[in-house]
C-alpha cells in the first residue's frame, strides 16, 4: 500500500469514529429555519460535501495542447528570417 492509501484509510477511520461519537440531537439554524437535527447526519453531510468538492477541485484537466499551434500563435509577429550574415556563412560551408 502506498502512503497516500494509508493516509486516506486512517483519515476515513478517524472521521468515522468522530461521527459515530456524536449521535445526539442538536439545534441547527439552516437558512433562517431552526431545526433539531442529529449531529451524525450533519457531520456526515459535511464530510461527503467536502469529499465531493475535493474530488472536483483536485481532478486533472483533460485539455490537450497542440504545441505547434501554441508556438505559431506565440511567435506569429516575429520575422522568420532571423539569421545573421555570420550564421548564413557558417551554415553554407561544406
Amino acid at each position: 500500500m502506498s502512503i497516500k492509501n494509508i493516509f486516506a484509510l486512517v483519515l476515513v477511520v478517524l472521521i468515522t469514529i468522530v461521527i459515530m461519537q456524536n449521535t445526539d440531537e442538536a439545534w441547527f439554524t439552516i437558512l433562517f429555519v431552526k431545526k433539531s437535527v442529529s449531529k451524525l447526519a450533519v457531520m456526515t453531510a459535511i464530510a461527503l460535501a467536502a469529499f465531493v468538492l475535493g474530488v472536483l477541485v483536485g481532478r486533472p484537466k483533460n485539455k490537450k495542447y497542440n504545441i505547434s499551434e501554441h508556438y505559431d500563435e506565440l511567435h506569429a509577429g516575429e520575422d522568420k528570417n532571423t539569421l545573421s550574415d555570420e550564421d548564413r556563412d557558417y551554415i553554407s560551408r561544406d
